[in-house]
């Protein structure tokens, strides 16, 4: 049998906002499976859809750079804050980002690339034995606008183009490259606060649309509704669930009133063509990582319940 620890049930309470009791229950329910007693909490109607904490566990800086119609962003970690704060670090992650900008986001081939007299890893490894800190490029990848421009914006910048959070927006279009400049970078500052998983509907994963459908389905079903109305309930549910997830649908933050998707086609005719959203890029420093953190109350917790 799986132990249920203090730290377990404090992990999904921070995933869902479900109380101590409830969250316990569903991982006894689940067997100790995460992701599972989140599902089973919400078809309870005991929490609020999965929001994805980013547990991060690296330090470091996310560099971003654009040239045209084209741009990058690279992770670069460190094992404290204080070397984000580094002059020669931040030169290596922008140079870095050039690197990728001109030869390839692809991690392992980008170490091997030439800057300044030496490859990437090499860079790295000097500014290793240099600054006394573990460091490690961890992810890099490009967006491309066939005829258009490339909003950016990086959030908590400590230089230009390095921050903790980078994103890039494609806009497809022939508009005024002025007015596509503005947007874009309004689009991407959406982005950075939003964090939407898809540009659309269409570009979500098929499992995650399933997933919340069932969720949907159930509560629904619980309610004692006939089946044509339970379709209905669903139906209406998903739709909310795109406007949470899906970039074209999400309230814009600089004008809640408005969509996306409302918001950009105002614009259109200020840059005398149509916009296109091509799509986008968000690196989030650390996201996906787990932190390795020492909880002594927890600790002292789950010691307690088997002594």
């Amino acid at each position: 049998m799986v132990e249920i620890t203090a730290s377990l049930v404090k992990e999904l309470r921070d995933k869902t906002g479900a109380g101590m009791m409830d969250s316990k229950a569903a991982l006894v329910e689940t067997k100790g499976d995460i992701e599972a007693a989140v599902d089973w909490l919400r078809k309870k109607g005991l929490a609020k859809a999965a929001k994805k904490s980013g547990r991060v566990a690296a330090e470091g800086l996310i560099g971003a750079v654009v040239e045209k119609t084209k741009g990058v962003l690279v992770e670069v970690n460190s094992e404290t804050d204080f070397v984000a704060r580094n002059e020669q670090f931040q030169g290596l992650v922008k140079l870095i980002a050039q690197a990728a900008l001109h030869n390839s986001t692809d991690v392992e081939k980008l170490k091997a690339v030439k800057i300044g007299g030496q490859t990437v890893d090499e860079a790295i490894a000097s500014a290793i034995a240099t600054i006394g800190e573990n460091m490690t490029l961890r992810r890099a990848a490009s967006l491309s606008a066939g005829e258009g421009a490339i909003g950016s914006y990086v959030h908590s910048s400590v230089a230009d183009g390095l921050g903790k959070i980078g994103v890039l927006v494609a806009l497809e279009s022939k508009g005024k490259p002025d007015v596509l400049a503005e947007i874009g970078r309004k689009l991407a500052m959406h982005v950075a606060a939003a964090n939407p998983q898809a540009v659309d509907s269409s570009g979500l994963d098929k499992a995650t649309i399933d997933r919340e459908r069932a969720v949907l389905s159930e509560k629904a079903q619980a309610s004692g509704k006939p089946a044509n109305v339970i379709e209905k309930i669903v139906e209406s549910g998903l739709k909310t669930f795109y406007k949470e997830v899906c970039l074209v649908d999400q309230a814009f933050v600089h004008d809640p009133s408005k969509s996306v998707a409302q918001a950009l086609k105002e614009t259109e005719g200020q840059a005398g063509a149509p916009i296109k959203i091509g799509g986008f890029l968000r690196f989030a420093l650390g996201e996906g990582v787990e932190k390795q953190e020492q909880d002594f109350a927890a600790e002292v917790a789950a010691a307690a319940k088997t002594n």
